[in-house]
């Protein structure tokens, strides 16, 4: 399908949004530390869009430009109709779309992972914050590292590209992460660390969590020799690459180096709430849009309005022992 550059989603600081993060279901089997709390209260079913609501959604952002879809969560392979999803939006791969990719636990991962490359995805993130299973259970208060494994070995074997994102925590793995770097490099797969977010309340404090990126490269490079590339991968990272090991090392720093001039991309809930900003409160309901009485109009003119709330960058910031999170909401809402 041809688009009209009039139809591009583009801000009021002319960024063009072509890479839309889907959340299609707020719960997962995780309760990761840094993420969530152990009794987490996730929506009832009923709000939840339904396969053809996210559809039809995915088919909008694509009539305006969109080019790269990530399916996210909470956890999206606990959504049962995720894989017919996945098959839907695959049919669009190299016409109106360039990617369709999601962002998984890895739990699920073996189940699916053959109807996943089936469907056209061919690269996958899985978020992975250590290789040792007593800790393993303490970040994600869940013993599932084995499925975990097996689920990114399958990945492999049916030939869809694994990136590891790894969160740096500061008293947890921080001292971990370069035998993570050198096991995901040796199993033929990127990884990315990423500074801990301030969203959503937890039990623990993320002041104790945050671990700076400066400082973890820092150390990286007394060990190893770094060299920066000018790879993009769509998101925010940067990256450099590992001479001893070979592998490519990324770093997404919403904390300590703000990301948002090439901003590309906004994220909607499992509930139809597009955020414009991660670290911002400005929302649209395309539910609303896509439930009334003139769906195609109506979603059109959401996405007009979140072009025109989308803030020029987030203010995350984690300054003090103890101070709220940025925002109320959980990352489980609004995907990875």
């Amino acid at each position: 399908m041809a688009q009209s550059p009039a139809a591009l989603l583009t801000d009021r600081f002319a960024r063009t949004i072509s890479y839309l993060r889907l959340s299609v279901i707020d719960r997962c089997d995780l309760r990761c530390t840094y993420c969530m709390p152990e009794r987490q209260s996730f929506l009832p079913k009923a709000e939840v869009l339904t396969l053809e609501e996210l559809y039809s959604l995915s088919r909008g952002f694509m009539a305006r430009g969109v080019r790269k879809i990530r399916l996210t969560g909470g956890e999206p392979l606990v959504r049962r109709d995720m894989v017919d999803l996945v098959r839907a939006l695959g049919r669009h791969i190299g016409t109106d779309l360039d990617e369709l990719t999601l962002t998984t636990n890895g739990t699920h991962l073996a189940a699916h992972a053959e109807a996943l490359a089936a469907a056209g995805v061919r690269r996958i993130n899985v978020s992975l914050d250590t290789l040792d299973p007593a800790r393993f259970a303490r970040i994600t208060r869940r013993d599932a590292l084995g499925s975990v494994l097996e689920g990114i070995a399958a990945a492999q074997a049916v030939g869809i590209a694994v990136k590891i994102n790894t969160v740096a925590l500061k008293d947890e793995n921080g001292d971990e992460l370069p035998d993570i770097i050198s096991w995901a490099h040796a199993q033929g797969h990127e990884i990315t660390l990423i500074e801990v977010m301030p969203l959503g309340s937890v039990d623990g404090d993320r002041y104790d969590q945050f671990l700076p990126l400066f400082a973890v490269g820092t150390q990286l490079e007394q060990r190893w020799t770094l060299t920066p590339e000018t790879h993009r991968s769509g998101g925010p990272a940067h990256y450099v690459r590992v001479a001893q090991t070979g592998g490519r090392l990324g770093f997404i720093t919403p904390l300590t180096n703000n990301f948002c001039a090439g901003c590309n991309r906004v994220r909607v809930t499992a509930t139809g709430q597009l955020f414009a900003c991660l670290g911002g409160r400005e929302q649209v309901d395309l539910r609303a849009a896509l439930r009334g009485a003139n769906p195609e109009a109506a979603l059109n003119a959401a996405l007009n309005e979140a072009m025109r709330i989308k803030p020029e960058k987030h203010h995350f910031a984690i300054s003090s022992p103890g101070a709220e999170p940025a925002l109320a909401r959980h990352m489980s809402m609004t995907g990875g």
